[in-house]
């Protein structure tokens, strides 16, 4: 490889961890920085670079942002409406004494497809520490299992933007990506139960006692040198107030019933509670309806005989490309949340405040998704891909591995997991074609190696262990090993289905 090419992409990268890390500017003004040096150093015409970043970032939020932006926005009623929560109870009902951990990591993969992982895991943390009240024990394992149950659908599944932008910037087919992250997720599960109640035992003892009591009362867990009676709700405790030592934001959010957003009823009204049922239906119709659109070209492209390449889509199939389009999937998906899930004497402005507050939420996903795709725009046009794709079919190193093995190093440099699959996604995305890597095993590759090790720089790092009252080594056992975990369980599966797609 050309070493102008090659110092190129290195310093491009580098620029992206360095500004990240060490100065005040987010990840999105980091990747167009990246796109500037990666492109003066390779030679690039300065109006050339100019041109490649604008191409690259309209082209990438024409074909994913609003599909962003309508999955935040359903993400948002779910969460105000109390539909999240009913979710959560309808599962651990479902899943019976004995599973809560599955339970748990279930209701954690499912909250966590329209809910971003902070939000998801504040609401559903009082469910863990209800039931470890009532077990007598075992808070840590519901808590890990909680949030790593989250952390697969976030990193897996779209509409969640992480996988949904490195789904765009790669060109993959979203309903494969939807079907593929969801099987991995299922697969994967047993990890994080098996993990979390291998450790959580071991960690019981290490909870602060701000958050023991908050959980048990005053009285110690069965198993953790502490009496065995009575711990009923009798005694005062805190579902994971300032005692806990969490953000005082988030320990507001926790306090909150899921429906005291939606304020007081008039009078007359019945209180407001919203069935598991009804509150799948925003969720679940989108993803049918895409998912059905991929199974029926699937269908159709076989009859035709054309498994590859462009063919001319049969008539009877137009209903479900029109329906199945996400978006036009996820706008039925929010006109369903908004009318089904809140209630009719929600006041207009108060509906539209939440949209607007989901909207502000995705803007800088949005604004990291577009750099994304203009970073590798660039790579593209300055001919750093070309010449990386020559430098690795040279190599031993398994092609599909790539993007995961950047998106890995990307997430231990600077802890978010969206940022490193984006810019995996983006490095990769001029190889694919090259290297013969299929989409969908690509997108796979950068999101699942972006789940490794979440520890200090990672935001999610802090909510998951001060909701769990586990710090320092504690902390770093169950929270960055359970990550770790799941990460290294991917390798096989990714290695299967690089096997069925390449």
């Amino acid at each position: 490889m050309d070493i102008q090419l090659l110092l190129a992409l290195f310093l491009g990268i580098a620029a992206i961890v360095v500004l990240v890390l060490r100065t005040r500017l987010d990840a999105f003004i980091a990747l167009l920085i990246a796109c500037l040096v990666t492109g003066v150093v390779a030679g690039q015409p300065l109006t050339g670079i100019v041109d490649s970043i604008t191409e690259g970032f309209g082209a990438t939020l024409g074909s994913i942002g609003i599909v962003i932006g309508l999955g935040v926005a359903i993400g948002k009623i779910l969460e105000v409406s109390g539909a999240a929560d009913a979710l959560a109870r309808a599962f651990l009902g479902a899943f019976g004494k004995g599973r809560e951990e599955w339970a748990m990591g279930t209701v954690g993969s499912l909250v966590s497809i329209p809910v971003f992982c902070d939000s998801g895991y504040v609401i559903m943390n009082p469910l863990a520490r209800s039931i470890a009240r009532v077990k007598r024990g075992g808070y840590v394992a519901l808590a890990l299992a909680l949030g790593c149950g989250m952390t697969l659908t976030h990193h897996l599944v779209p509409p969640t933007p992480g996988p949904l932008a490195a789904t765009g910037i790669l060109g993959a087919d979203l309903g494969m990506v939807i079907l593929t992250g969801l099987v991995f997720t299922i697969i994967l599960l047993p990890v994080v139960v098996v993990y979390a109640r291998w450790v959580g035992p071991t960690l019981e003892d290490r909870v602060i006692p701000e958050v023991r009591e908050a959980v048990y009362g005053r009285l110690a867990p069965v198993g953790a040198g502490g009496s065995s009676g009575d711990l009923g709700t009798d005694t005062p405790h805190d579902e994971g107030g300032r005692d806990g030592h969490v953000p005082d934001e988030l320990a507001d959010r926790q306090t909150v019933s899921p429906t005291t957003h939606l304020g007081e009823p008039p009078a007359g009204a019945k209180p407001h509670r919203v069935g598991a049922f009804v509150g799948s239906l925003p969720l679940v119709l989108p993803l049918l309806l895409i998912v059905l659109n991929t199974v029926t070209a699937a269908i159709d492209r076989n009859q035709q005989g054309a498994l590859s390449g462009e063919y001319e889509a049969s008539s009877w199939t137009t209903p479900f490309a029109f329906l199945g389009n996400p978006v036009v999937a996820l706008v039925i998906g929010a006109i369903l949340a908004v009318y089904l899930l809140l209630p009719r004497w929600t006041p207009r402005s108060k509906v539209q405040g939440w949209l607007a507050e989901a909207a502000a939420s995705a803007g800088l996903i949005l604004l990291i998704t577009g750099a994304g795709g203009a970073f590798g725009q660039v790579l593209r046009d300055s001919g750093v891909g070309d010449a990386l794709a020559e430098a690795i079919a040279a190599t031993a190193l398994p092609a599909f591995l790539v993007p995961f093995v950047i998106a890995t190093v990307v997430r231990v440099a600077q802890g978010s997991g969206t940022v490193a699959m984006i810019t995996a996604a983006s490095v990769t995305a001029p190889l694919v074609g090259s290297l013969g890597i299929h989409p969908v095993v690509a997108v796979l590759a950068c999101t699942s190696g972006s789940m490794v090790f979440s520890y200090f720089n990672d935001s999610y790092f802090w909510v998951v262990t001060r909701f769990t009252g586990i710090e320092g080594t504690a902390a770093l056992k169950g929270w960055s090993g359970i990550t770790t975990a799941v990460w290294a369980g991917s390798i096989p599966l990714l290695v299967i289905l690089n096997l069925i797609l390449g």
